[in-house]
C-alpha cells in the first residue's frame, strides 16, 4: 500500500476543529452546544459588503490580477496610511484569507530546516504552516500570571542562531488576547535589526484594541522597513470569516516580487471576494465603536465569571476576543470531550479548545482552555454556568 508523506503525518490536527464529530453527535442527540471553541464573530457583517457582491451584475467571473485587485490595493493602503502605516499599492498582495499570506511569507523568507522564534501560546495554525513549510518552530513561553505579556528579550537572544530567519508575533494576540505595547514592539524591532531577522506580524485583530489602549504596527517603524512582513485579514475586522480574503504587507520588495511567485502560481485570490472585501472598507468609524463596546462588556462577563469558579486561573485580555483559562483539571483534551459526550446541564454543555495544541512544547498547556468570547452576553453568562456545574461533576468523575 503507498505511503502517506511525513510531512503529512507530523501536521497537526486543528485543536480548534478536531472536536468538531463529537459535537456533531451531541447536537444529533439533542444537546444544545455554546460553541466557545472557534473565533467566528456573531457581528453582523458590514451592509455595504453585503449589498456590494448583491448588486454585481458579472456575466463572467474572470481571473484577478495574481497581487488582487488594483483599486482594492489602493484602497487598502489608504487604509493603512490612516493609521500611520506608510505604504503603497505596490507594498501589498491580496491573498485567500490570512493563512495563505503566512504561507507565502514562510515561503518566501525560510529554506527547510530554518527556524522562526514566536511566543507561545500561539494561533495553533503556525505549527501547520511551518510543518508545511519544512521550518522548525523555536518557541518562548509567555505565562498566564502576567497575561501573555512579551517574554523577556534575553529569552528571545538566547534562541536566535544561523538557522533563525524570523520572529513571528500575533498582536493582538490570539489565543491569549494581550496586545503588544508600543515598548515591547520597538524592543523587537531592534533585536530583528541587531540579527539581521524578519518580523512577521499577524495583525488581523489590529482593531480589537481595550481598555484606552491603542494597536501599535510593526510597520510603523521606518527603521524596520526591510524586515518588517505584516499578515492582515477581513476575517474578523468586518465578520467576514466565510470571505476568506487576507493579504501580505511589506516595505522590502524583494520579499513583494518572491511573494508574487507563490501568488501567481495559485494564479488569484476570488473575486467575489475581493468586491465584498473592497466595499467594506467604506465601513463608518461607528461600526468599529459599537463592536468593540460589545466586545469589551462580553469580554468582562467573561473574565469576572471564570475569576469566580474555584480553582480556575484567567488572563485578562487587552484586545482581540479570545483568553486563555486555567482549569483545575490535568487534560483539557478529555475534558473538551467529556462535555460533548457526556455531560449535559438541562440539555446544554458548551463546546471549548483544548489550549496544548496552541503550543509547540510538549507536554506544555495541558490544563488550559481557549474561549472565544464572540457570544452574546446571555450566552456566554450560561456557558459559565455550564462550565461551572461541569467541573465540579468532572472532578467528582
Amino acid at each position: 500500500m503507498p505511503k502517506i508523506s511525513l510531512k503529512g503525518q507530523e501536521m497537526p490536527e486543528s485543536p480548534i476543529r478536531k472536536l468538531v464529530p463529537f459535537a456533531e453527535a451531541a447536537i444529533k442527540n439533542g444537546k444544545k452546544i455554546y460553541q466557545l471553541n472557534i473565533g467566528q464573530p456573531d457581528i453582523k457583517t458590514p451592509q455595504v459588503a453585503l449589498d456590494a457582491v448583491k448588486n454585481q451584475d458579472i456575466e463572467v467571473l474572470s481571473y484577478s490580477h495574481s497581487a488582487g485587485f488594483e483599486s482594492y490595493r489602493e484602497k487598502l493602503a489608504a487604509y493603512y496610511q490612516k493609521t500611520a502605516i506608510p505604504v503603497s499599492k505596490n507594498d501589498i498582495i491580496i491573498s485567500t484569507g490570512g493563512s495563505e499570506a503566512l504561507l507565502f511569507a514562510m515561503g518566501s523568507i525560510t529554506d527547510p530546516g530554518d527556524e522562526v522564534i514566536i511566543p507561545e501560546p500561539f494561533y495553533a495554525n503556525y505549527n501547520g504552516f511551518a510543518t508545511a513549510s519544512g521550518v522548525k518552530i523555536r518557541p518562548i513561553e509567555s505565562t498566564i500570571e502576567n497575561s501573555f505579556a512579551l517574554p523577556p528579550i534575553s529569552d528571545f537572544e538566547k534562541l536566535i542562531s544561523e538557522k533563525t530567519k524570523a520572529i513571528l508575533i500575533c498582536n493582538p494576540g490570539n489565543p491569549t488576547g494581550y496586545l503588544y505595547t508600543e515598548e515591547e514592539i520597538k524592543q523587537l524591532a531592534a533585536l530583528a535589526i541587531k540579527h539581521d531577522l524578519f518580523i512577521i506580524s499577524d495583525e488581523v485583530y489590529r482593531e480589537f484594541a481595550y481598555d484606552g489602549q491603542k494597536h501599535f504596527s510593526i510597520m510603523s517603524l521606518p527603521e524596520l522597513s526591510q524586515n518588517a512582513i505584516m499578515v492582515d485579514s477581513v476575517s474578523k475586522r468586518y465578520s467576514m470569516c466565510g470571505a476568506r480574503i487576507g493579504c501580505l504587507v511589506s516595505k522590502n520588495q524583494e520579499v513583494i516580487a518572491t511573494a508574487m511567485k507563490f501568488a501567481q502560481a495559485r494564479l488569484s485570490p476570488p473575486t467575489f471576494a475581493q468586491i465584498a472585501a473592497e466595499a467594506a472598507l467604506d465601513t463608518p468609524d461607528s461600526y468599529f465603536e459599537e463592536v468593540i463596546e460589545e466586545y469589551v462588556a462580553r469580554r468582562n462577563i467573561l473574565v469576572e465569571g471564570l475569576e469566580k469558579i474555584d480553582g480556575v486561573k484567567v488572563g485578562k485580555p487587552k484586545g482581540a476576543f479570545y483568553c486563555i483559562a486555567e482549569l483545575p483539571i490535568e487534560d483539557a483534551d478529555d475534558f473538551a470531550r467529556w462535555l460533548l459526550e457526556d455531560f449535559e446541564d438541562e440539555g446544554e454543555t458548551i463546546m471549548v479548545a483544548p489550549a496544548a495544541g496552541f503550543y509547540s512544547t510538549p507536554n506544555t498547556g495541558k490544563n488550559q482552555i481557549r474561549i472565544a468570547y464572540v457570544l452574546k452576553k446571555e450566552d456566554l453568562e450560561r456557558a459559565i454556568i455550564i462550565l461551572e456545574k461541569a467541573l465540579k461533576s468532572y472532578l467528582k468523575k
